[in-house]
């Protein structure tokens, strides 16, 4: 079984230089091992890396896992914090917190993992250089980088920020978060899946009746492909009708991260995703928990990740990574006495640090998805 990875000031672990392919391999074997694989959702996997290098920088975390301690930077050894691992500017979302409020921030922590802070910091800025060769951003390197540590640095500093779309939160209208309409087709497309032939997993079941507001109220049980990364995984939703309209429970297969595929250990329940949920500063999800070895949470049409290409093309780029850094920010607090470490560590790097790094992850990553292409 793996065990709980420990937070200090070490880099991470490297293994011999494999190719991509080699590497595919290699993790979906610890894949297969870990949980139940949808095979025909791997295969869509796939073809999505193919496509383009953000797909597949989202699709190929232990990808990065394996190659960023091999490249040599200075900022692989930093003071470790219970990361987020998979960060990068498609990784945020919304959700309804207990109040009802719309909340902003990460919506993914199937990779999290105790990581250098850096890695977090690093991968969303390579992950933004992606994106503005692709012309999904605009705004240059540089000013994206000081944004994301100025964010970061700020919200170190001050505690911790929850992100709340409503009483005081105007700047974050530059976002367009606010102009973002619900999808009128999402229950839509929803009913439109085939109810599961037989039924579910027996956990999941259990796991999903007991998220509905009446475990007896009548349902069906339908298979959802979603995400890029986490494809491969099994999902079940739950759909009912209940007092006028249509709700959903979503049960998603949980895996350890690919750090702990990198470290040699093996495990089913070993996820650190609860840790990091209930440890981070921010207003959560009420609908999301661990049961055994699902995530579930709440389907609905304004609980989703917000993909950039779906963001109004009005908004203020520099604000909008600014949160970004303030939302990692907001995580990497759940690891206790770290934020002073963190901040000493800032101040003794140079300038262009996260410019230099993120310049030679990007490249780096593209050129493995040339290779994979081929």
């Amino acid at each position: 079984m793996s065990r709980r990875p420990s937070i200090g000031r070490a880099a991470p672990r490297s293994r011999p230089r494999q190719s991509i392919h080699q590497a595919t391999r290699d993790y979906e074997r610890w894949l297969r091992r870990c949980t139940s694989v949808v095979e025909a959702d791997l295969r869509d996997k796939h073809a999505l890396m193919r496509q383009d290098p953000f797909l597949f920088l989202r699709g190929t975390y232990y990808r990065w896992a394996e190659l960023w301690p091999a490249c040599g930077l200075e900022t692989v050894r930093a003071p470790r914090v219970l990361g987020i691992g998979d960060l990068h500017v498609g990784s945020f979302g919304t959700w309804r917190d207990a109040e009802g409020r719309l909340a902003w921030g990460v919506d993914d922590f199937d990779e999290a993992y105790a990581l250098p802070y850096t890695n977090d910091l690093v991968r969303l800025a390579a992950s933004l250089k992606i994106a503005n060769a692709m012309g999904s951003l605009a705004i240059k390197l540089k000013a994206g980088c000081d944004a994301i540590l100025e964010g970061y640095a700020e919200t170190l500093r001050g505690g911790g920020q929850p992100i709340v779309l409503a009483e005081g939160r105007e700047r974050l209208e530059k976002l367009g978060i606010r102009d973002i309409k619900a999808p009128d087709d999402f229950w839509k497309k929803l009913n439109r899946l085939p109810t599961v032939r037989g039924r579910p997993p027996r956990s999941a079941v259990i796991a999903l009746k007991a998220a509905l507001p009446d475990p007896d109220l009548p349902h069906r049980f339908v298979r959802r492909q979603a995400g890029t990364g986490s494809l491969g995984q099994e999902r079940f939703v739950a759909i009912a009708e209940c007092n006028g309209g249509y709700i959903a429970r979503e049960a998603k297969a949980l895996v350890p991260s690919a750090s702990a595929w990198l470290a040699g250990h093996v495990g089913k329940h070993q996820s650190c995703y609860q840790r990091i949920m209930r440890s981070a500063a921010r207003s959560p999800d009420p609908f999301q928990r661990i049961a055994g070895t699902w995530l579930i949470r709440r389907l609905s049409p304004d609980s989703n990740p917000i993909d950039i290409d779906e963001l109004p093309k009005r908004r203020d780029e520099a604000t909008l990574l600014h949160a970004m850094g303030m939302e990692a920010a907001n995580v990497h607090l759940g690891s206790p006495r770290r934020a002073t470490a963190i901040l000493r560590d800032l101040r003794g790097r140079k300038p262009r640090w996260l410019r230099d790094a993120a310049k030679v992850m990007a490249e780096t990553m593209h050129r493995e998805w040339r290779d994979y292409r081929s």
